[in-house]
Order: structure tokens, then C-alpha cells, then sequence
């Protein structure tokens, strides 16, 4: 017998579709959940962003009210009877602002940034308009490395800022030290 030939007497041929079918079926269920997933969030954000608006209106209210009861403590100061009293609140504000300022805290900040080679002659603390504590200090060195490294550690303080040396004398017969007047942001731990 020569050699067998396959026929297929079927009317359409056997094909592998049972594989690509549940593909199929499964990646429309994960899209279908994924869906489903995204729509949940979609809505739960869309709730959150309401609650978030109407905090914010709410907010906005109670902002306008006090900014509305400020402007009206604001004209009923501003009248020419109240202006005596106001003069006298902010002179004791800024007594009390200068009173505020601790000797002990300034001398413990200073001993942690002075060289060891640097003496402090004077040291006079002032309020600028800013309500903000600058020293001007009178420092005095052998040499002028330390003032430097005394600068350097000055603006690298967190508790003190911006530093300026604004003049500097040689020594004298007198006066044996380089004298430096330095201006120095300070801002205290409260």
C-alpha cells in the first residue's frame, strides 16, 4: 500500500480557537475591572473635590468676616479721638518687644560661633522696622583670620543671619587688637 493520504471529511477544517476564545473573555474581564476600578475612584475623587469646595467656601466665609470686622476695628481706630491711645499701645508694644530680648540668650548664642581668639568688646541689640533683632557688635582679634572664620560661622548659624563688617581699626600703642564693628541678624529660639 502506498503511502496513506489524510482526508478530512468535514466540511470546515479543525482549527485551535479555544485558546484565543478565553484570552479573549479574560482580558475583557480585567478591562472590565479595571474599569469598574478607575469608574470607583473617578467617583470617590469627585465627592473628596466637593467636600474640598465646600470646606473652602466655608473658609472663604468666616475670612471675609473677620477681614470685614478688622476693617471695622481699623476705622474706629483710625478716628482722630483714638489716636493718643494708639501712640501709647505701640510705644508700650515696642518696650515690651525690647524687653523680650534676653542677655543670657544672646551671650549663649554668641560663646557657641566666637573663636576662641576673638573678644567681644561691645555688643548693643536693636529692633529694626521689621520687628526683627539685629546686633551690632565691636569685636577685637590679634589677627584678621579669626574675625573671618567668626563671620563664616556667624551666617552659618541658624540663629543668626545676614552679617556686615562696616569698619575696622588697625591697633593702636592703646589698643593692641584689630577692632571691627559687625552688624549681625540674630534670631532667638522662642
Amino acid at each position: 500500500m502506498r503511502g496513506a493520504i489524510p482526508i478530512n471529511l468535514a466540511s470546515e477544517p479543525f482549527r485551535r480557537d479555544r485558546p484565543v476564545i478565553l484570552a479573549g473573555w479574560a482580558g475583557g474581564a480585567a478591562l472590565l475591572g479595571l474599569f469598574l476600578f478607575l469608574s470607583s475612584m473617578a467617583w470617590i475623587q469627585r465627592s473628596e473635590a466637593a467636600d474640598t469646595r465646600e470646606a473652602l467656601g466655608a473658609a472663604q466665609r468666616r475670612l471675609n468676616a473677620m477681614n470685614a470686622e478688622l476693617a471695622k476695628y481699623d476705622t474706629e481706630l483710625r478716628q482722630p479721638a483714638n489716636a493718643q491711645s494708639i501712640e501709647h499701645s505701640l510705644f508700650y508694644n515696642s518696650l515690651l518687644l525690647r524687653k523680650g530680648i534676653s542677655w543670657t540668650a544672646i551671650f549663649n548664642d554668641l560663646e557657641i560661633v566666637l573663636p576662641h581668639n576673638v573678644r567681644l568688646i561691645s555688643v548693643r541689640p536693636q529692633v529694626n522696622a521689621n520687628n526683627q533683632i539685629q546686633l551690632d557688635m565691636v569685636v577685637g582679634a590679634q589677627a584678621t583670620e579669626p574675625v573671618i572664620d567668626m563671620v563664616m560661622r556667624l551666617e552659618g548659624s541658624p540663629k543668626f543671619g545676614a552679617t556686615t563688617v562696616s569698619s575696622w581699626l588697625p591697633p593702636t600703642q592703646s589698643e593692641p587688637l584689630y577692632r571691627y564693628r559687625v552688624s549681625a541678624n540674630y534670631a532667638p529660639a522662642l
